[in-house]
């Protein structure tokens, strides 16, 4: 039996979470993870994952080898990294997801760049607005956009994402232009109607004190804010981001954008920002992990690096990014 073979199957059908994840994963048949499941629990004399044809779960032995399998799993990996010629090379197959819209725009560009300086790496991308199972789907890494769902996937944020409600000149010439959030009910506003996108509604943080509290503030200090939460609607919505973007250049309705969206139409003219006294708090971009950091393949914790040293380019959402040839690797260890 190939013990590290065996110790890596184990790993990839614990965190997946079933024996055909694992085998997508590896491009091999079913059977032949469960032969090496089999091999592995015969060997050990002991049971590690009770299986049965609608769920799998590990056993008490299960749960503490797993720990140390992906212990040891990493070791390796670094040991073989630090006596590479050369410095680190990773290796291996990086399965990456990522909304569509950002990444058209901020993922897949960077990618040629990233293999240019790991030519050992396969990476495949997934562009799709649907939210991911990593626990079941064979991916290593998930970029992602917004406020994240309480989960027990490891998210690390990039960086922030701003948004802005915006229109077309000549929108705002037709209809005039809202002075407070709650105008916006009057309005059209084109809204994504997918239930993974904008779930709470519009964000915007207004005042929170009445004018009799206000009074009672001391001279000088402003009231409070507070975070709201609006659904507008209007005569069209869309599950696309795109057209809902092409709607509001076309002048048909107010949109809730984030900034690396709409700024290249704001600096042109194209889209007029408004309710930015409104605007709301950032939330993040994050890049979304189904292992913990301390267990990440070398090609993800590189590629993680290589997002951060990215998107921290102020210059980079303007699409005007600083120049780099080759993305900076990082120690292994």
């Amino acid at each position: 039996m190939d013990k590290l073979k065996a110790f890596e199957t184990f790993t990839s059908v614990a965190t997946r979470g079933s024996l055909s994840a694992a085998a997508r994963a590896e491009g091999v048949a079913p059977a032949v993870i469960g032969r090496r499941l089999d091999a592995l629990e015969e060997h050990l004399g002991v049971k590690l994952l009770v299986r049965t044809t609608r769920r799998m779960a590990l056993t008490h032995e299960g749960a503490a080898f797993l720990d140390d399998c992906q212990r040891i799993l990493t070791e390796v990996a670094g040991a073989e990294a630090s006596v590479s010629a050369g410095g680190v090379h990773a290796s291996g197959h990086l399965r990456i997801t990522a909304p569509a819209g950002f990444g058209r725009r901020h993922v897949a560009p960077l990618l040629p760049a990233f293999h240019a300086a790991h030519p050992r790496l396969r990476i495949s991308l997934n562009l799709s607005d649907r939210v991911v199972d990593l626990t079941a789907e064979p991916y290593d890494c998930a970029v992602r956009v917004g406020d994240l769902p309480d989960s027990s996937l490891v998210s690390i944020r990039l960086a922030d994402n701003r948004r802005l409600t915006v229109a077309a000149p000549e929108y705002l010439r037709r209809r005039g232009t809202p002075e407070h959030p709650r105008e916006l009910m009057q309005h059209d506003c084109l809204v994504l109607s997918s239930d993974a996108s904008q779930t709470r509604g519009w964000a915007f943080r207004v005042p929170k004190a009445r004018d009799d509290d206000a009074r009672a503030l001391p001279p000088g200090a402003a009231p409070e804010d507070e975070l709201i939460h609006l659904r507008p609607s209007g005569p069209l919505d869309c599950s696309d981001g795109q057209v809902l973007h092409d709607w509001c250049l076309a002048g048909h309705g107010i949109a809730w954008r984030s900034t690396w969206e709409v700024e290249r139409e704001i600096a042109e003219g194209r889209l007029v920002p408004v309710l930015e006294a409104f605007a709301a708090p950032p939330n993040g971009i994050y890049a979304v992990l189904p292992h913990a950091t301390r267990h990440l393949p070398l090609r993800v914790r590189l590629w993680v690096d290589y997002l951060r040293e990215r998107y921290a380019d102020e210059a980079f959402w303007r699409g005007k990014p600083a120049p780099l040839a080759r993305p900076t690797v990082t120690s292994a260890s």
